[in-house]
């Protein structure tokens, strides 16, 4: 037995080897490219400590941002038909839902949730751009009908975080009917006197901004955000002309009068709440002495408390 080669060697070889280091630790800012680290990155909402650009956050790490405490419950959605078109490009779609569902741990593209923000009921719903492009199809049009149905029969208002890609192409016809039955659920609100405050982040495009994204009594944005029907690239393609710059970008939007606020990550919540109270005509919520939920409970009832059925019962039958 040779003792140098058969343990010193291997020993100070593995003392002067380079240490892998895990890939999810560092993540690469997509404007300025800084490597920011993930503690850091999460501690600020994923957005930039250096430039400020706001990064995709899935809708839990929103939700426990956004409800006090972080507590909060999930709201049941109705499942939909399972690939009613048997659609298949590269892949068939259940393989593509079971990899969207194994990457991102969410059952689909849209979480529904209740609980407290500022000590203020509100029910919330937000979109997952992970999830195969946060794109638009009946479980998200389901999403929003159970979201607007629990807000009615608990009268709170919604508030709804958007990102999408557009309609999901492999529902087809019944993806775009989502359109339709997305709208009628928001005037469901409206007959109901409840608010409906919809915050459109990057990016908010297609069918998606085309319904619900652009129906809300106060529109809200996050910086940067682009939000269009059909993108830059589609638009200066077909028309043959360099567009603005920042053309459909959040602060463009605002400067034309297309949204009512455009409003920092990490002010968000303070916002949101401002508003929320504001609508529910209560008085403003102080911090360190926040008051009690209970004047809520003294909003008017709904006119036609039976009429919230009807629109998730015929959609579900259509889809």
């Amino acid at each position: 037995m040779n003792w140098i080669s058969n343990y010193v060697r291997p020993k100070i070889n593995s003392l002067f080897s380079r240490r892998e280091m895990p890939e999810n630790l560092w993540s690469k800012c997509p404007e300025c490219g800084t490597m920011l680290f993930h503690r850091e990155l999460r501690d600020n909402l994923n957005v930039c400590t250096s430039c400020e650009h706001h990064m995709a956050i899935t809708p839990r790490d929103r939700f426990a941002d956004l409800f006090d405490g972080g507590v909060y419950t999930e709201v049941a959605v109705p499942e939909p038909v399972p690939d009613p078109l048997h659609f298949r490009d590269q892949k068939r779609y259940p393989d593509r839902l079971k990899a969207a569902q194994k990457k991102t741990g969410e059952h689909e593209a849209m979480l529904v949730a209740e609980g407290e923000m500022g000590r203020t009921p509100v029910i919330a719903a937000a979109q997952d751009f992970t999830f195969m492009g946060g794109s638009m199809g009946m479980y998200v049009g389901n999403a929003i009908i159970a979201a607007v149905t629990r807000a009615v029969e608990l009268r709170r208002p919604l508030i709804l975080f958007s990102a999408a890609g557009g309609a999901r192409m492999q529902e087809g016809i019944l993806s775009l009917m989502q359109m339709p039955r997305t709208t009628v659920a928001v005037e469901m609100l409206r007959e109901a006197g409840l608010p409906y405050i919809v915050v459109l982040t990057d990016p908010t495009t297609g069918g998606v901004t085309a319904s619900y994204a652009m129906l809300g009594d106060v529109q809200i944005a996050e910086p940067g955000a682009l939000i269009c029907f059909a993108g830059p690239r589609v638009i200066e393609q077909t028309i043959r002309e360099k567009l603005p710059e920042g053309f459909q970008s959040a602060e463009y939007l605002l400067e034309h009068g297309m949204l009512d606020r455009v409003t920092h990550r990490k002010a968000m919540r303070d916002e949101l709440i401002t508003i929320t109270r504001l609508l529910l005509g209560l008085p403003p919520a102080v911090k360190g002495d926040l008051p009690a939920p209970t004047d809520v409970a003294a909003l008017p009832p709904a006119q036609s408390p039976a009429e919230p059925a009807e629109p998730s019962a015929e959609p579900e039958q259509t889809a």
